[in-house]
């Protein structure tokens, strides 16, 4: 009998023993539980400095909301390694579609095999569940900025309806403090954001005071931004600013800007 037991014991040790070496865990989807490279917008904005240091152009492809479309992720991935014209990719948003870890894991890991860096913003999905605690462990802060050739992008969280208001979204401190950050390191500014004014996540009580603030960073160019599921371009508050809107993952097209130094700038819709 006691032999028995104890060859019992034994084997419960030696099945418990397999799966942890064999990293057999299952995590809850929310456990922010992150295996791999974390802070990854930061690796990849000194990655773009230093490579876009003292050119006269930048070319950027954009894509947003890949949420579960990971067959065309890696499409996409192979579209811009087939080129060599592209100096860096912007996700502007919705990286997620239900705030699983995993889901902004698998991201990283599939657009980690871009040829050139990327920078990853949060969308409204990426602040489901424990969503924002995942994005700010793999990918960084919420609100960034960097330059590139003498262009400054400025991202932006504005997805005020995910936060009940509880945060200041957008962050007019942060948009200000822009302005004049490095300011003898850039003539130009592009917006980069997720939802755009008039979107079903922006505060629109401050839509009006949101442009404002974005009219006051030197030389606005346009801004970029995502949510919609569409293509668009358009003149959104009637002052010559072009608000481009990238269209979800599944319909297997980026935009592809070109920007210059002086602030001119020409945009494409590429299919792939």
């Amino acid at each position: 009998m006691n032999w028995t037991i104890t060859t019992c014991k034994l084997a419960i040790a030696a099945i418990l023993c397999g799966l942890a070496s064999c990293d057999l865990i299952d995590y809850h989807p929310y456990d922010v539980h992150i295996s791999g490279e974390t802070g990854v917008n930061a690796t990849n904005i000194a990655r773009i400095e230093q490579q876009c240091q003292g050119k006269e152009q930048v070319a950027v492809a954009v894509i947003g909301d890949s949420h579960r479309w990971y067959d065309e992720l890696r499409y996409f991935v192979r579209a811009i390694n087939d080129r060599d014209d592209i100096d860096f990719v912007i996700h502007d948003g919705d990286i997620s579609e239900y705030g699983y870890t995993q889901e902004f894991t698998w991201t990283r890991d599939y657009l980690a095999d871009l040829h050139v860096p990327y920078v990853a913003l949060i969308g409204n999905h990426d602040c489901l569940g424990t969503g924002r605690d995942a994005f700010n462990a793999v990918f960084g802060p919420t609100n960034f900025a960097f330059i590139a050739g003498r262009i400054k992008f400025v991202c932006l969280n504005t997805n005020a309806l995910e936060y009940d208001y509880s945060e200041a979204i957008p962050d007019f401190d942060f948009i200000t403090a822009q302005a004049t950050e490095r300011a003898d390191e850039f003539d130009c500014t592009v917006g980069v954001m997720h939802a755009r004014p008039g979107d079903d996540v922006f505060n629109n009580n401050v839509d009006d005071v949101f442009h404002y603030y974005m009219t006051l960073l030197p030389g606005l160019v346009c801004c970029i931004n995502g949510h919609g599921h569409s293509l668009k371009h358009d003149d959104l508050m009637g002052d010559g600013i072009i608000y481009y809107q990238s269209t979800s993952l599944d319909d297997r097209i980026y935009l592809l800007f070109t920007f210059n130094n002086d602030g001119t700038y020409s945009y494409e819709e590429v299919a792939f």
